[in-house]
């Protein structure tokens, strides 16, 4: 492992994979980056609600919410890390999950990505798919998927 792509959701399950994530990337001396991805709908829904404030003339750019993905990300890696001697990138990102975190991963020349997956049936991933599974088939290294 060389670099590794941690997504970043604000779950204690996520935590432990980050932690778990940051410590054999620092054993073996590899770059880490930590990412959140915030969909397009999330986006909309709260650009929405900060357009209905009256009393401010409040926008919310694409910007700024690649920015509040790469600060929810920090804040998260700063908190897991807490005492470690763990160096990472906060990443922030904007859309599709699985197209970002792909993308990302190529970018910066991942070989390994670390994803927290939901507990779903077979039928219930065939229905509504599923992220982990997703990225698991598409991405051209190691992936590591836990489930809490």
């Amino acid at each position: 492992m060389k670099r590794a792509l941690v997504v970043v959701e604000g779950t204690e399950a996520t935590k432990e994979l980050i932690r778990e994530a940051g410590e054999l990337a620092a054993g073996v001396g590899a770059e880490l980056f930590l990412v959140h991805v915030t969909t397009k709908e999330a986006f909309s829904e709260y650009a929405t609600s900060m357009a209905d404030i009256p009393e401010r003339d409040v926008g919310y750019s694409t910007e700024r919410a690649r920015e509040g993905a790469r600060q929810f990300a920090t804040d998260v890696g700063d908190e897991v890390f807490a005492g470690l001697d763990v160096e990472y990138e906060a990443i922030g990102a904007l859309g599709d999950k699985e197209e970002q975190i792909l993308d990302i991963a190529y970018e910066r020349d991942c070989d390994h990505i670390f994803i927290n997956g939901r507990k779903r049936s077979p039928t219930g991933k065939a229905i509504f798919g599923d992220l982990a599974q997703s990225v698991l088939l598409k991405f051209d290294g190691t992936v590591t998927i836990t489930t809490h």
